[in-house]
């Protein structure tokens, strides 16, 4: 456990943590004052940054949860355009150093930051999410199935389409968006081997704002609906934004994912037309590995959630989608079959 005392800290020290922070691109959160011993938890946030009503936000849910149990000093700090992983790493090490304790970076960009930052500083837990490929004794890997998610997503997807055809929008091509896809495509023709499903990337790498560029959302569903497309789940973070935007002003369904898109404020003016979302809980991901640092017991190695454990899911918030009968049914009967292992989900 950490102190239960707390020492006040003066106010330039108070205004170096401003300056340090500010240098970093971010902000903190103080939870009180406090000696540096008693700082908690701080992330440090992927492409789109804090407000894309999706994966970052759900790492903020995480560590206001920790911050609302614990009474301690948290820090949450933005990304910067075009930077590298030099710059990550020392986004990491300066909050390392600060005394935070666990710090975590939003995102499989992370990896060689946090292997870095994780050998300079052996006393401080570090987490990552999205990437297992970090092993140090000090590292906690955050990952989830996103597949069986995904899987549930195109389920509900053939039970919803009228016209058997159905979208999915990548922001990035890469193996962890790989995932998303393949859940997904699986998911409809197991239960509609009719229904034909449009695949398209928004970009090559992440530094073309696949994740960050609602218009370019917007633009591949709007290429989608045209095809007859009548649902498209979008896996590419902010940009998803703009494919639920396109659904909603053509009326059809689209799927969100990450967090429950149908709740954010954000998208409100929307939210009659998402069907439901492939959620993966960073929040919880982030707080567990808090709460294990809190009771000195920080967790390592690679830490994965799914449908089994409850951390990948489908939301149920859209009353039309929760009151079906039909598609509820099949949904139910293919997360047991996952779960029990009579459905082996595609990963690629």
């Amino acid at each position: 456990m950490r102190r239960v005392s707390r020492i006040a800290v003066a106010g330039a020290a108070t205004a170096s943590l401003a300056l340090a922070l500010s240098a970093c691109g971010g902000t903190s959160t103080e939870g009180g004052s406090s000696s540096d011993s008693d700082k908690g938890l701080a992330i440090a946030y992927d492409v789109g940054g804090k407000g894309d009503q999706s994966f970052n936000d759900a790492a903020y849910a995480g560590l206001e949860q920790a911050k609302k149990e614990f009474g301690y000093e948290t820090a949450d700090i933005e990304p910067t355009e075009g930077e590298t992983d030099a710059d990550k790493q020392q986004r990491l090490e300066s909050l390392a150093k600060q005394g935070y304790n666990p710090v975590v970076g939003v995102g499989y960009a992370y990896a060689a930051a946090v292997k870095g930052a994780a050998e300079k500083y052996p006393d401080t837990t570090f987490g990552i999410v999205d990437d297992s490929t970090v092993q140090a004794k000090n590292v906690a890997d955050l990952v989830f199935s996103e597949e069986e998610a995904s899987y549930l997503a195109g389920v509900a997807a053939a039970k919803s389409t009228k016209t058997n055809v159905v979208g999915f929008v990548g922001g990035v091509d890469i193996p962890l968006i790989h995932k998303f896809q393949a859940g997904f495509e699986q998911g409809v023709k197991d239960t509609n081997p009719k229904a034909k499903v449009l695949s398209q990337y928004l970009t090559q790498t992440a530094e073309e704002g696949g994740f960050s560029s609602p218009d370019k959302g917007k633009t591949a569903a709007e290429g989608q609906i045209e095809k007859k497309a009548d649902v498209v789940y979008a896996a590419a973070g902010l940009s998803g934004q703009g494919v639920i935007e396109a659904a909603a002003a053509n009326k059809v369904w689209a799927i969100g994912v990450d967090s429950d898109q149908y709740k954010q404020e954000a998208l409100a003016k929307y939210k009659d037309f998402i069907l439901t979302s492939a959620m993966k809980d960073v929040a919880k991901a982030v707080y567990n590995l808090a709460k294990s640092v809190e009771d000195g017991k920080p967790q390592t190695g690679i830490v994965r959630g799914d449908l089994k454990s409850g951390e990948v899911s489908l939301s149920n918030s859209n009353p039309k989608f929760a009151d079906d009968a039909d598609v509820q049914k099949a949904v139910e009967t293919a997360k047991e079959k996952i779960i029990s292992g009579d459905i082996k989900v595609k990963s690629s």
